[in-house]
């Protein structure tokens, strides 16, 4: 299982936000390009970068940090947040990006989410962010009337790289991941789920490697908190015991 350390940007630093909440936010960072080197340089073999301003939006907003962080590292990164345009997918993916992630795109326009996968075959991942079980778009602040079941499943066919599963009531907030959710959506499609929000140490992610089914976990507040090291966290999600 892969380790995906998150760098969330808004404004240009590095932050965590609790739940989505725009408002409830800790600037872990202000220099997101150091970070990514940091997350490298201690083995990293992804990254996974969002453009929180960007998510609300609607529109890139943290290019230049994100630019920066491409050009600090020589690990793939993916990208997610106001991705919502065929333009916008080319310009990243040409740009360096090693995947961007299609949220809300998936929602409001599916054709757009499978020409790209068409185009770009392994460059694009899907993200499904979900409360109690319900898609939510636009940064997590509308509530669509689909279930993460049905989303996935409707793009079973496409291609997609990945599907990042968050459970919104678990990010940010270090209560564990909704392992139950995740890996009930990863045994109902063939497409590979990592998993989002909630990590709070080694146990949540050897307890998801375990599970046998997820291909990724997304780590955040844990690492900047202090509360599992990036060895710890990859040794955990090789099914072995942190140092």
């Amino acid at each position: 299982m892969i380790v995906y350390p998150a760098i969330d940007l808004k404004d240009g630093e590095c932050v965590r936000l609790q739940q989505g909440d725009m408002d409830r936010v800790t600037v872990f960072n202000d220099d997101p390009a150091s970070q990514a080197r940091t997350f490298e340089d201690a083995g990293a073999t992804w990254l996974h970068i969002v453009d929180l301003n960007g998510a609300f939006e609607g529109r890139p907003v943290n290019a230049e940090a994100v630019e920066r962080i491409i050009d600090a590292v020589d690990i793939p990164v993916q990208l997610g947040g106001g991705i919502r345009t065929e333009r916008g997918i080319e310009d990243w993916l040409d740009r360096g990006v090693a995947r961007v992630i299609l949220g809300t795109v998936a929602v409001k326009d599916p054709d757009l989410v499978r020409l790209a996968c068409d185009r770009r075959p392994g460059k694009v991942a899907l993200g499904i962010d979900a409360r109690d079980g319900m898609v939510a778009v636009e940064g997590w602040a509308e509530m669509s009337t689909v279930t993460a079941l049905a989303l996935a499943g409707q793009f079973e066919d496409c291609g997609a790289a990945a599907i990042i599963y968050t459970d919104i009531g678990r990010d940010g907030v270090l209560q564990g991941p909704n392992t139950e959710a995740t890996v009930t959506l990863a045994r109902s499609v063939k497409t590979p789920i990592i998993a989002s929000g909630g990590v709070s140490g080694a146990e949540d992610i050897k307890a998801l490697a375990e599970a046998g089914s997820i291909a990724g976990a997304i780590v955040g507040r844990a690492l900047y908190d202090g509360r599992v090291t990036l060895a710890d966290a990859l040794m955990a999600a090789r099914g072995k015991p942190g140092a």
